[in-house]
């Protein structure tokens, strides 16, 4: 499988994430983005490989927190994670394409939660994430 992007629609987000260094560093590439919703996809380095031999976790958390921060920012306003947590439920191994795909569940005034799946290949699910977004200003 090859990793092209799809050329993102969102000019606020795909600027931003054009400047993300961390994203960048990490292989990290936006697919889609719309109204409170993003995928990004990242293939699995040997360098996030841990000593059980799987990725480390950390990595599957930066990449769905890569897509929350893109589906939260989607809107326009700048909005920053007020709080996270992610279930890992299958263990990753070197060279896997990861795509996570981030959703709109709710907003009440400056704050919203979304969800993002994790997953591999023909969706198999690997990690749920929730993150709580807090818009600035």
């Amino acid at each position: 499988m090859s990793l092209r992007s799809v050329p993102p629609r969102g000019g606020h987000v795909a600027t931003a994430f054009g400047a993300d260094q961390s994203s960048k560093g990490l292989g990290i590439e936006l697919i889609e983005v719309g109204e409170g919703r993003a995928v990004v996809r990242m293939r699995v380095a040997r360098t996030m490989i841990n000593g059980q031999e799987i990725a480390h976790g950390g990595y599957v958390f930066i990449l769905a927190d890569t897509a929350f921060s893109c589906a939260s920012n989607s809107h326009g306003p700048v909005t920053v994670a007020e709080g996270a947590d992610i279930t890992f439920l299958m263990p990753v191994r070197e060279g896997e394409i990861l795509t996570a795909t981030a959703a709109e569940r709710i907003t009440c005034g400056r704050t919203g939660i979304y969800d993002v799946t994790v997953s591999r290949g023909d969706d198999e699910v690997v990690a749920e994430f929730r993150g709580r977004s807090r818009t600035l200003g």
